[in-house]
Order: structure tokens, then C-alpha cells, then sequence
């Protein structure tokens, strides 16, 4: 039996010469929490979307569900859902009915649809909002209702990048009770970017991608055991960023690092 929700093998991705993506393999089992974690530019998104099938790959090959990205796009699309870094609700919309709209792009029958939007907004506790527009949301509440639309066709593997940017504290960690609750409850794998490297500790395994290339994959602890560290943020100093240190000097960033 195959318990790899993702197999990626050798994937490249250049733009005019530049290398993304350059030549990285990992696997992702089922009812995992994946982490990919990396600065900003080491090849992230790039990643999620080719797994996601909104680009192609200059070479190598990613399977998703035991279906190839660049050969079966639309039987990839059926078997995810995608929680985007940036907003995508439509605000003039109430709850209910941007979960609707979602349902018919996945040509959901309406019965199964007026069946799992009950189901989905009392998972994310937004049902008695149901009825309200979008636009009288707080941040924290679209994030749960983006969740609870990511989750409405039955997804085997659940895409988070970024699930929490520019929330606070509490209502990060309110978003991640949301999500461990239902990897608990269903066996949703999860494949996750964050920027907050506490929220990472959730983590099954995690994959550090530093220009381009995986500079490592452990569990949390491994890793922080590995490089003789306290913090996932200390591993992801000591791992990523070598041209800042580079350009700063080797000194000035030892002293930095001493200093934190």
C-alpha cells in the first residue's frame, strides 16, 4: 500500500536562466504535517505551485496522490485543497455562499454541498455566521472560513502557505487548533509554510530550502538536536541565508547570532 501523498523527484524550475528550484527530491506521507520552510526567494512557492499545478516544472517530476502534476492536472486539483498566503474570499458574499460557489467549481452535486457546508463551518465554529457577509469578518475569521472552504470537497492533502500571516498570537494559535483537529479527526495530510517558526514544531517533518535547494529534512527535534540547538530558529540561521552572511561578513554575523 502507498502511504506517499507527494514523491518528488529531481523537480527544477528556472525563469530566463535563473534556478528557482534547483534539482530537490522529498516525500510526503499520508497524514502527515509537512513543514517547507525557507527565506524569502529560496524556492517556496515556486514548489507549491508546481504541486498545486499552476506551473510546470523545467524538469524532473512531483506526483500528488499517486497522480502526475504536469500529465493530470485536473485529478490533482481534485485531490487538494488551498489555503493562498493572500485573501481570497469574496467580501460582498456571505459565508455560506462563498462556500456554495466553491462547491460548484469543484462540480459538487447540491446535495452533498447543502451536507458538508453544516460541516464545515462547525468545524471552524463560524456556522451561527453563516448568514453574514464576508466584509464584517475579522482577519482571523476569514482565515477560518478559507480553511473551512480549502476543506469542503474532501481533500486528501490540505496546502497552507503562510495560514497566518499578519494575524496575532492568539488567533494563530486558535488556527492551528482548527487544523491539528482536523488532521486528528480525518488524516488530512498537511503541507505547510510559515514564517513564525514556533508554529513549525507542529510539524511531522520539515524541509529547509535555501536558494533553491533542501539543505536538510529531519523531524523538529532531530534538526535541533543536530546542529546543537535550542530553537528551530536557530537551525534556520545556522542553515539558510549564506549570501546575507556572506555580504555582511562571516564576523558580524557570528556576533549577531551571539547577541540573540
Amino acid at each position: 500500500m502507498n502511504t506517499e501523498v507527494i514523491k518528488v523527484s529531481n523537480l527544477t524550475r528556472r525563469f530566463n536562466g535563473f534556478t528557482a528550484v534547483d534539482s530537490i527530491s522529498f516525500t510526503v506521507n499520508k497524514g502527515e504535517v509537512f513543514g517547507f520552510l525557507g527565506p524569502n526567494g529560496a524556492g517556496k512557492t515556486t514548489t507549491i505551485n508546481i504541486l498545486c499545478t499552476l506551473l510546470k516544472p523545467t524538469s524532473g517530476t512531483a506526483f500528488v496522490s499517486c497522480c502526475d502534476v504536469e500529465k493530470e492536472p485536473n485529478r490533482v486539483r481534485k485531490e487538494i485543497g488551498i489555503i493562498f498566503q493572500d485573501p481570497s474570499l469574496d467580501d460582498r458574499l456571505t459565508a455560506e455562499d462563498n462556500l456554495r460557489f466553491h462547491g460548484y467549481l469543484y462540480h459538487m452535486n447540491h446535495k452533498d454541498i447543502d451536507k458538508r457546508i453544516p460541516e464545515v463551518l462547525n468545524l471552524v465554529e463560524l456556522y451561527n455566521r453563516r448568514k453574514d457577509f464576508v466584509r464584517k469578518f475579522s482577519g482571523g475569521m476569514k482565515r477560518r472560513l478559507e480553511i473551512a472552504r480549502g476543506l469542503l470537497h474532501h481533500p486528501r492533502l490540505l496546502f497552507l502557505d503562510e495560514p497566518t500571516l499578519g494575524l496575532d498570537p492568539q488567533t494563530r494559535a486558535h488556527i492551528w487548533d482548527y487544523v491539528l483537529k482536523m488532521r486528528s479527526e480525518t488524516g488530512l495530510s498537511i503541507f505547510m509554510t510559515t514564517h513564525y517558526l514556533q508554529e513549525a514544531e507542529v510539524c511531522d517533518r520539515i524541509a529547509i530550502i535555501d536558494q533553491g535547494k533542501i539543505v536538510d529534512l529531519d523531524s523538529p527535534a532531530n534538526l535541533k538536536s543536530k546542529y546543537n540547538e535550542t530553537s528551530l530558529e536557530g537551525v534556520f540561521l545556522k542553515l539558510t541565508g549564506r549570501e546575507i552572511r556572506s555580504q555582511a561578513g562571516e564576523s558580524a554575523w557570528t556576533q549577531w547570532m551571539r547577541r540573540t
